[in-house]
């Protein structure tokens, strides 16, 4: 009897993109053009301005994936862009890391809101997240990013796992904003430390560019936990940064962020 080698394939990838571009107009918001592939849709409720909810038919992310999302908005364009779910990053199988590249580009008197729903992530997981945002004269701005690692009311800690983490602001080409985590190993062990998180489960990244930002700042701050922070980096740029025993708390904190600093409340995702 002959034996024939075993053959070896690579598990299965996912796959997907979304390039958007809106513009302003006397109608208010149009788009321009809207491409998208793969496991990666885009989807527009019905609103005064125009709202985008992401979707990602795959269930989540792993080992593997490759997610990119391109956003372009012009002049007089208004726009919020969320999830229609929090985003679950899974264990890997193989070691190799998922990646989500998202790039937000503002023209002069864009304004666009970008409000995902949480990231979770669970023990296993590896993930490179990288967010590029470029900016373009005057622009209002809004940007909410929160990262869950495991949930607490399920008894999950992330006891191994890798999460690489990139914000990038750059407005007419000139660095602005930088920061960047990375966490790799015992991800409950570096969540225990007081450098860190100080055994808080959630963190989320907020940081609002508009020409009268510094104006919202003392009202950020008031109705922010004593485990967050909030600074002025610039005249017109706040960011701050926020730290929650667990998913819930930290959602409460963004979500009377997000009615601050939109004037409007959150997007209807968020209240499902």
């Amino acid at each position: 009897m002959t034996v024939l080698p075993r053959q070896v394939t690579d598990p299965p990838r996912a796959r997907g993109e979304v390039v958007l571009s809106v513009g302003g107009g006397p109608r208010g918001t149009t788009i321009r053009d809207l491409r998208h592939s793969g496991s990666l849709r885009a989807l527009f409720p019905r609103g005064p301005d125009m709202q985008v909810v992401l979707t990602n038919t795959s269930g989540g992310v792993t080992g593997g994936d490759r997610f990119r999302t391109r956003i372009t908005a012009e002049a007089g364009a208004r726009l919020s862009v969320t999830t229609q779910a929090a985003e679950r990053a899974y264990r890997t199988l193989d070691g190799q890391a998922g990646r989500i590249d998202t790039t937000l580009t503002l023209a002069d008197g864009a304004h666009v809101a970008w409000l995902p729903q949480e990231l979770i992530l669970f023990d296993g997981s590896a993930l490179r997240r990288r967010l590029t945002v470029e900016l373009t004269g005057a622009v209002s701005a809004l940007v909410v990013e929160p990262v869950v690692f495991g949930r607490t009311a399920m008894g999950e800690a992330v006891r191994a796992g890798q999460l690489h983490d990139r914000i990038e602001i750059r407005r007419d080409g000139a660095p602005l904003y930088l920061d960047q985590i990375r966490l790799s190993g015992d991800l409950e062990a570096h969540l225990r430390l007081s450098a860190v998180s100080g055994g808080g489960r959630g963190m989320a990244t907020v940081l609002f560019a508009h020409p009268a930002a510094e104006a919202q700042l003392d009202a950020l701050r008031a109705l922010l936990p004593e485990s967050a922070g909030a600074s002025l980096v610039q005249d017109d740029l706040i960011a701050a940064r926020i730290v929650a025993p667990d998913g819930y708390a930290l959602r409460q904190t963004l979500m009377a962020a997000i009615r601050l600093l939109t004037r409007n409340a959150p997007p209807r995702p968020w209240m499902l």
